[in-house]
């Protein structure tokens, strides 16, 4: 399986989907308009080893629910990242076995060698 999970309305996302310029065998899913489902975030947990490698703490949300200062367990994550699109780390690219999480630089160079490999 080929998908890059993003948000439409991100300006970093597009960047990065601009720079990466994934093939055509790659399905892209906008988080806002086609929610993740359950079997796709426990994919993405299992491909990344956990549920908070995969959300984002610098969602406004995370800061307005005063999330910082809770402990926060695996399941926690699982719901919140269900609940709502935003607690997602943005983009999700997925290829067969390899995920990469984010926008770092790092993680863009990555996903982009493994596309063009």
């Amino acid at each position: 399986m080929k998908k890059i999970f993003h948000l439409s309305t991100c300006d970093t996302c597009q960047r990065i989907l601009k720079e990466l310029d994934p093939s055509k065998d790659f399905k892209l899913q906008d988080i806002k308009t086609e929610a993740i489902t359950l079997d796709q975030l426990e994919s993405m947990a299992k491909l990344s080893g956990s549920y908070e490698s995969l959300f984002s703490k610098r969602a406004r949300l995370y800061k307005e629910r005063n999330l910082k200062e809770q402990k926060l367990s695996e399941a926690d994550y699982k719901a919140l990242i269900l609940e709502h699109y935003t607690f997602l780390k943005r983009p999700v690219i997925v290829m067969d076995n390899d995920i990469f999480v984010g926008n770092s630089k790092a993680v863009v160079a990555a996903a982009k060698a493994k596309i063009n490999s």
